[in-house]
């Protein structure tokens, strides 16, 4: 009777879950069908934009975007490549009278900002409004937001305004009293991604690179910030350096703002500016706005406007071996979408977007192959987003060009091994011992619960350094450089994309719009269709996995608050543990 009930009560359980992945699907088709309706623009309307979650590189396949159910609206956000379209779109809509930012928190890289600051600069051309407001101005949206013709506050808000800080998390006190040892493999002086272990606080040559390349990321800042508002960059380091601005009024007197006011009276402000005269603005937010007016879509088939295509490829997230997904870069899915290009007799060009901090030495080598091989019967333009670093600078030296923002991080060009020894955790802590026999004096090399000997730490290390001596020769061949000079700016040394122009490890500054009119001029083509690559997944296909993922991330979020950080950082580590990596020191985050 027991055995019937639990076939009973596991077949009830399995027709629930049926019915409720039918019913997420059915809702998936339906939406997916109402999103490709086109979205008509009523005149003299206002794009409204506001970022209040990451900015991914592309805009997640997710019909449900939006529908706040079971966390399914977590892809509500529009990607770079979609922003970027919209604002130049909007630049040339007659309905479009201007642009309202609305309050955001701009939780992407700097990198990305910088886009979308250009793309605004340049959507002013048009003689259009651009309109900024917040309650609460972050150093980030203040960057993007002081373009603005006009940048107001809530009379009782705030804006942060008091320079950069990067702040690394320590674990080796904790592991020792685990009684867990790091045992450390590396090459390089600045590659300090291993620190955070074996350390309790930073060593002298990362305090130097974080020093450099963070004086370099905020010096741009407030030029930006000096250019549009007229302040000079000496007076802006001040006030931030002396805590000047406090109070809404104290932005308004030095000039960061034009004005105090509330939610209602900009609204009343944009309707005079559009020129609306029903009682509500006519506004039309990001996402919807992609769907207006869409272009022709480039078909693949002979009938297309232009034969000739620009692909972009775009390479985002960690990188390892395996398919990966649209935020992980896995070696062979990236692999795929390379070959296809090449192959393909419409491509003329390719473009590289790369915004990753590394990963895994092998799965970024595999990529650098196939970089290498397009490079041999195209034109292969690299395009840098917030971060191009390590494994993620590895990928792009082979390319024919690279061009990076001024506040990309790139380079980190080294390599190192974690391998853990937990001797002490399960003899002392555990009480648990291990023994058994071996054919060699190796076999066991890498069991985690005794050190490593002399002889097998030589052998590990005889490894990285082979690895690095590959990575600086692959640098070498493709920045045209000698191997000694890679290896004075490599060391695993973090630089902005400013300095890295100034020592050759990209080629000049701009966007992926300029690199994708670089990639046209080097194929000698005028008239062409960009084609994204790899293909994202269906909707079906990432919906049960995405779903799972989602709310397993937003408990763990919602319990661990802000040590969810510390958590991600342990789970990063026992991800290095894995294979030799080249990936940036640590996950760079400036406050």
């Amino acid at each position: 009777m027991k055995q019937f009930f639990k076939f009973v009560l596991a077949s009830i359980v399995g027709i629930l879950i049926t019915t409720f992945l039918l019913v997420i699907i059915i809702i998936g088709i339906i939406y997916s069908a109402s999103g490709d309706k086109t979205v008509e623009v009523e005149p003299n309307s206002v794009l409204r934009m506001a970022f209040t979650t990451p900015i991914t590189e592309r805009t997640p396949n997710n019909p449900l975007a939006g529908l706040d159910f079971l966390g399914l609206d977590k892809d509500k956000s529009t990607g770079l490549n979609d922003i970027l379209a919209n604002i130049k779109k909007a630049k040339t809509d007659d309905n479009i009278k201007g642009i309202f930012l609305d309050e955001s928190y701009m939780t992407s890289g700097q990198a990305t900002t910088e886009e979308i600051r250009n793309a605004l600069i340049d959507f002013k051309k048009s003689g259009k409004f651009v309109v900024a407001y917040a309650e609460i101005y972050t150093q980030g949206f203040y960057y993007l937001a002081s373009v603005a013709d006009k940048v107001y506050v809530n009379p009782k808000g705030m804006i942060e305004f008091h320079g950069f800080s990067s702040q690394i998390t320590f674990l080796k006190g904790a592991l020792d009293k685990l009684g867990i040892e790091a045992q450390i493999i590396k090459v390089g002086t600045y590659k300090s991604a291993v620190e955070p272990l074996v350390l309790t606080k930073m060593s002298d040559a990362n305090r130097l690179q974080v020093t450099s390349y963070l004086g370099s990321l905020y010096d741009h800042f407030l030029t930006g910030i000096s250019k549009s508002r007229g302040i000079n960059k000496d007076s802006l380091f001040n006030y931030a350096n002396q805590m000047r601005i406090q109070q809404p009024e104290d932005a308004l007197k030095l000039k960061l703002v034009d004005g105090l006011k509330y939610k209602d009276e900009i609204l009343d402000d944009l309707k005079k500016r559009s020129g609306t005269t029903s009682k509500e603005l006519k506004s039309i937010e990001l996402g919807e706005y992609t769907k207006s007016n869409p272009e022709k879509e480039d078909k693949d088939d002979d009938n297309s406007s232009s034969k000739n295509r620009i692909a972009i490829v775009y390479a985002s997230g960690e990188i390892s071996g395996g398919e990966g997904d649209d935020n992980t870069i896995g070696s062979e899915r990236i692999s795929k979408a390379l070959r296809k290009v090449r192959l393909d007799n419409k491509v003329k060009a390719v473009v590289l977007r790369v915004n990753s901090p590394g990963g895994s030495s092998l799965a970024s080598d595999v990529i650098w192959r196939e970089v290498m091989l397009t490079k041999k019967v195209k034109p292969i333009i690299v395009s840098m987003g917030d971060v191009a670093a390590s494994g993620g600078y590895y990928i792009s030296c082979a390319a024919d060009s690279i061009i990076a923002q001024p506040n990309t991080i790139t380079g980190s060009i080294g390599i190192f091994a974690i391998l853990p020894n937990l001797q002490k955790l399960f003899n002392d802590k555990l009480g648990v011992t291990f023994d058994g026999v071996k054919t060699g004096k190796y076999a066991d090399l890498g069991d985690i619960d005794r050190p490593l000997t002399p002889d097998e730490r030589l052998i590990l290390q005889n490894s990285v350094n082979h690895g690095y001596d590959d990575f600086t020769k692959a640098v070498a061949e493709g920045r045209h450089k000698t191997q000694a000079y890679i290896n004075s700016i490599g060391q695993g040394r973090v630089w902005t994309g400013t300095q890295a122009l100034q020592n050759g490890l990209v080629d000049r500054l701009g966007n992926i719009n300029d690199a994708i009119a670089s990639a046209a001029k080097k194929a000698k083509i005028k008239n062409y269709n960009l084609v994204s690559y790899p293909e994202q997944k269906s909707f079906l296909n990432q919906l049960s996995g995405d779903v799972t993922v989602e709310a397993r991330t937003r408990m763990l979020k919602s319990e661990l608050g802000d040590s969810y950080k510390v958590y991600e950082q342990i789970k990063g580590i026992t991800q290095m543990m894995r294979t030799p990596q080249t990936r940036l020191p640590y996950d760079i985050v400036i406050k």
